[in-house]
């Protein structure tokens, strides 16, 4: 009975991120400043904002592999925060997807991928890269953080345009294990858990892709929660990139998958 009850759990779960994934929502956040976090990029169909993501090299945005699980990503959105202001200088087309080669789906982890551009991105006052961490060097429990995205402000609420920023706190890998164990569901390897526990902020609905910023470099990629996001609730998960590394940076020197 309990095996059935877990199963039917990550299939909801699984199915529920499949359908919600257009639409990058911060919970309790407040409008990004036009000088920072200029690494942000919303990454897009031909309909438009899909997830979040971040420009890690001039050729490359990192973002979440079920992104493009059921959405035809085409394009992405530096040089702005506002997605009303969205033109030819803003757009960059994605050449190749470089899907993590293990990744299935969220359930399962290794929720990565690699957005390579059809043009580099032109790095100027309004577009920068953000850092990636060292192998090995731990994010201590309890530290301060932030996570953006684009989208409503509250469960069920209205997209907005305007980037969102929230600062979450780093929780404990064994006590986010526990919580996610109490709703029959057992976390995948190589995360790390931030905020939606014990606090009132975190990422909702969608918000996928986007980073989750440590002493300014991206240590994490938003990848999963609950469906509620009336926090406190269960840990929110995010992709742990110390994990990924090699992989990554063979990728960005060989400039393909």
């Amino acid at each position: 009975m309990m095996h059935g009850l877990n199963t039917c759990l990550l299939l909801f779960l699984v199915t529920w991120l499949g359908q919600n994934a257009n639409g990058s929502e911060i919970i309790n956040g407040a409008k990004v400043g036009k000088k920072s976090m200029l690494f942000m990029a919303s990454v897009q169909n031909d309909k438009g904002h899909v997830c979040g993501g971040f420009l890690i090299s001039e050729d490359f945005v990192l973002t979440a592999a079920h992104c493009d699980d059921k959405s035809d990503l085409s394009r992405v959105v530096l040089g702005t925060h506002d997605l009303k202001r969205v033109d030819n200088n803003t757009i960059r087309r994605i050449e190749k997807k470089c899907k993590h080669p293990s990744y299935k789906n969220v359930k399962f982890g290794n929720d990565i991928m690699l957005l390579k551009l059809s043009k580099k991105a032109q790095l100027n006052k309004k577009v920068k890269l953000i850092g990636l961490p060292k192998t090995g060097k731990e994010i201590k429990d309890n530290q301060k953080c932030s996570v953006a995205g684009w989208g409503s402000t509250k469960t069920g609420g209205n997209s907005v345009d305007d980037l969102q920023v929230v600062e979450v706190p780093i929780i404990n890998l064994n006590a986010c294990k526990k919580q996610w164990e109490e709703v029959q569901f057992n976390l995948p390897a190589n995360i790390i858990c931030a905020g939606g526990y014990q606090t009132e902020n975190g990422f909702c609905q969608g918000d996928s892709g986007g980073p989750l910023v440590c002493n300014k470099m991206a240590v994490g990629v938003v990848s999963f929660n609950r469906r509620s996001c009336d926090y406190p609730n269960v840990p929110n998960v995010y992709t742990d990139i110390s994990k990924y590394l090699p992989w990554i940076t063979s990728i960005l020197k060989k400039k393909k998958c």
